[in-house]
């Protein structure tokens, strides 16, 4: 008998279902070579279709939050603007 072995949604469904926006988790497709999506093997692509395969991608969610926090931005103006009130 074939069986899936992964459990497997689709976008849609997985927007559904959390507090993830649905162009949220487009985006993270879309950028997953660049954001460590694609190394953690968490999306499945068959012919144009896209699923998510919740477990991996709860692996993955869980490593953003346990990296090094990214540094802060500063508001500072670039030093040098003449004509400008301080």
């Amino acid at each position: 008998m074939w069986m899936i072995k992964r459990h497997l949604e689709s976008v849609a469904a997985v927007a559904a279902n959390s507090p993830l926006s649905e162009g949220q988790l487009r985006w993270w497709i879309c950028t997953a070579t660049s954001n460590g999506l694609d190394a953690a093997d968490a999306v499945v692509r068959v012919g144009r279709r896209i699923y998510i395969d919740i477990d991996r991608f709860n692996d993955w969610i869980e490593q953003q939050n346990q990296g090094d926090p990214l540094p802060a931005r500063t508001l500072e103006r670039p030093a040098g603007r003449a004509g400008r009130a301080a």
